[in-house]
């Protein structure tokens, strides 16, 4: 662990078990392979981390350069998880789930053009 960032989240700890000490519910995780620090209040549930974490993946899937090989596997993936991450306590619509099938097709030709790409080289 970086020595700076060790710093930070040892202090970070401190002031955490001091509102823990208040009875509010956070929890930090940390990881240190990457020195990523996350703070989630007490209303976060799992549905309310997901879609943060998705947020990350989107990111980088908006990011990527078209050209990289896997750009279309992660971006339409994505589509993907927004759709059900957005409708996880309701019921996806015939447009939804005709929309997810769109995306699951281009995956699946994505997968193809990789796995053609991996055959040639």
């Amino acid at each position: 662990m970086d020595g700076d960032i060790k710093v930070f989240y040892d202090a970070l700890s401190e002031l955490v078990k001091s509102f823990e000490k208040k009875d509010l519910a956070i929890k930090m995780v940390f990881d240190d392979e990457s020195g990523i620090v996350k703070i989630y209040g007490e209303r976060s549930d799992a549905l309310a981390r997901a879609k943060s974490g998705l947020e990350e993946v989107a990111e980088l899937a908006y990011d990527t350069a078209e050209h990289h090989p896997y750009w279309n596997l992660l971006y339409d993936g994505v589509q993907i998880l927004k759709v059900v991450l957005e409708k996880w306590n309701n019921s996806l619509t015939d447009e939804e789930l005709e929309e997810i099938r769109w995306y699951a097709s281009k995956i699946k030709d994505s997968l193809e053009n990789v796995a053609d790409r991996h055959n040639h080289e």
